[in-house]
């Protein structure tokens, strides 16, 4: 095959394996033969509509196979994929779409935006009435394979870029560290535009022939369902959806008997719940990365989870990880880190140093076994429950508000989300502004995740002395 990316494996999953089911969606099972059928058809239509190598396609919506078909169709055809959070506001999903210019979109909810082919998944079926065709557009391990947005701290969402080779090498990383087998059956519960779920859990279980079990939403209910009625092996959280199962009802009697392996990731995960699973028997496997690196930088392996409880775990197999100081920020080389951001030459070239150690803006300490411990972020980016929140994209909406100065926004505890958002703002001279007011003008411009939980109206704010706002301080003032 002269496609040496992720386009090839359709097909070569589906010679090696066609029985086997590769994804169940709603209890019903598709095959590799199928989808590999599918896929092609998928890939026939696009191409008849005009998609050509190296063109951006995007889909947004929950999770459903045909997040896994358009995302496959794309890499048969040699262009690129930029999968969406659905989560977004109207205006946040524009101007990723701008400025990947996509020219084909599959969604699942209504966008407004001047895209060359737009399909609604009401439609999706009759646009793969196509008969297959085998197609091999010549693509390398250095091709760009997707693109994934990222806040960018100074507001504007940055387009990190993930080759082929990037992606083919995290898999490599993930199954050195996960004993993932060719009967494993995947629970694919965070969102697929989350580079976790896609690249942690759905591609190293495809790579091995496995099945993934999608589920469109979280949900704790229909999480214990599937676990138990499809025998569900392996699956990956982010802190608060393992925290959701544990305080759950159902929590004693739950059959989770098929069970090999619990990932996390996304944000650190408290000694206290992590002891909770250790109880049933379940050990958590962690890790440490970011969209970045594809995802992963450092893994804790299961059989280690007890002894180093808390910890993000070493370099995984073919990454090299270090840090500058004590505690000092996280340096990441290997063939999974990203080349860069989308067409954004100057953010590319601060993200790195020392030619190829991109930076990661996170603090750890190394212990005496080697292991890395994330102890803070040199960005002031926090996470509320998986999803990273950006302050300065928070702040410059804030803004917009007639009655608002200025506006600070740091990352408190929350028991539910790990952090939420807590905004400082300076009222303009002469103006009234109530603290419900903020939360009531971001609604429908920034997602809700994003909008700060708590509001603090105050005269001023901390400063440096270069009239820097000093966000140590407002972090520490009682709620």
């Amino acid at each position: 095959m002269r496609n040496q990316g992720l386009g090839s494996w359709p097909a070569r999953r589906a010679a090696m394996s066609p029985g086997r089911t590769a994804l169940v969606f709603e209890d019903r099972p598709v095959t590799y033969a199928e989808l590999h059928r599918r896929i092609l058809r998928l890939a026939g239509a696009l191409r008849d509509a005009g998609v050509r190598r190296g063109d951006r396609v995007a889909y947004l919506g929950q999770n459903h196979p045909a997040f896994v078909e358009t995302m496959f169709a794309t890499y048969v055809l040699g262009a690129v994929f930029v999968p969406l959070n659905f989560r977004l506001t109207q205006p946040e999903i524009e101007y990723q779409l701008r400025d990947s210019a996509a020219v084909a979109l599959i969604h699942a909810q209504p966008v407004d935006a001047d895209i060359s082919v737009k399909i609604g998944l009401q439609a999706y079926e009759a646009f793969l009435a196509y008969e297959p065709v085998e197609l091999d557009e010549p693509v390398t391990h250095d091709d760009v394979a997707c693109i994934l947005y990222t806040s960018g701290t100074t507001g504007n969402p940055k387009g990190a870029m993930l080759t082929h080779g990037n992606l083919i090498w995290n898999c490599y990383n993930l199954l050195v560290c996960v004993d993932v087998a060719s009967d494993e059956v995947t629970l694919v519960s965070a969102p697929l535009f989350h580079v976790a779920a896609l690249n942690q859990c759905l591609l190293p279980t495809f790579l091995k022939g496995g099945t993934s079990v999608i589920m469109p939403a979280w949900n704790v209910d229909e999480c214990f369902d599937l676990i138990a009625r499809h025998r569900v092996t392996w699956m990956f959280g982010v802190s608060t959806m393992f925290a959701g199962l544990a305080q759950s009802p159902r929590w004693a009697d739950a059959d989770l008997s098929s069970v090999r392996n619990l990932m996390t990731g996304g944000a650190p995960v408290p000694e206290a719940l992590i002891r909770t699973y250790q109880e049933r028997g379940l050990a958590f496997c962690q890790g440490y990365g970011m969209t970045e690196t594809a995802p992963g930088a450092t893994f804790l392996e299961a059989r280690e989870s007890r002894e180093h409880v808390g910890s993000a775990g070493l370099p995984v197999f073919f990454t090299d990880v270090r840090i500058e100081g004590s505690p000092g920020e996280v340096l990441v080389r290997g063939p999974n880190v990203t080349p860069g951001y989308w067409n954004d030459e100057a953010a590319t070239a601060a993200a790195f140093t020392d030619g190829d150690w991109f930076r990661t803006g996170d603090l750890a300490v190394i212990d005496e076994h080697g292991h890395f411990r994330i102890v803070d972020r040199t960005k002031d980016m926090f996470i509320s429950g998986g999803e990273n929140v950006y302050p300065a994209e928070v702040e410059a909406a804030i803004f917009e508000h007639p009655a608002v100065a200025e506006a600070a926004v740091v990352g408190v505890p929350d028991e539910k989300w790990g952090e939420v958002g807590r905004a400082f703002v300076v009222p303009m001279p002469g103006s009234h502004l109530d603290p419900a007011d903020v939360p009531a003008f971001l609604a429908g411009r920034l997602a809700k995740y994003k909008i700060p939980v708590y509001v603090d109206v105050v005269d001023d704010l901390p400063r440096t002395g270069s009239n820097k706002v000093r966000k140590g301080p407002l972090r520490e003032r009682p709620l």
